[in-house]
């Protein structure tokens, strides 16, 4: 897909991207990213913590919201900013769920501003892992 600068407009919403979360993927996570803290590896160690288990790393589902966007994105665009506030744990074998929309298209510097989320359901309540992320895409012109 090539992401076209004309086709946007404000409001326009991303294609979710789910994804169950499982102790190999943050395994995987934390070799390659060096944070091998014991609350994203070892059960007992979480609970004694205070956590219903091990805790999914914040980045790693950061991760998976910047993947929404540069599979919205394709291959030509590119992510020159990305923010996200940190509100809820995820924890082993929850969904969760990336998706956005378009906040501002500006066609003279063809950029476009998104707002952007992570959520799962828990216990019958929808939870946002990150409630307010924000990226600003880079569109080069086709021409």
């Amino acid at each position: 897909m090539t992401l076209r600068l004309e086709d946007l407009a404000v409001g326009d919403a991303l294609p979710s991207l789910d994804r169950i979360v499982t102790p190999e993927d943050v395994k995987a996570y934390a070799d390659a990213g060096g944070d091998q803290n014991p609350l994203h590896q070892d059960d007992a160690f979480a609970r004694a913590v205070g956590f219903d288990g091990i805790v999914a790393h914040g980045m790693f589902t950061m991760g998976h919201m910047v993947a929404c966007v540069t599979r919205w994105a394709g291959e030509a665009a590119f992510v020159t900013r990305i923010a996200a506030q940190f509100r809820a744990t995820v924890f082993m074998h929850e969904r969760i769920t990336a998706a956005g929309r378009v906040r501002e298209v500006d066609r003279e510097a063809r950029s476009v501003t998104l707002d952007l989320w992570v959520s799962l359901e828990r216990d019958g309540a929808t939870e946002f892992p990150i409630k307010r992320g924000e990226a600003t895409i880079h569109v080069p012109d086709p021409g």
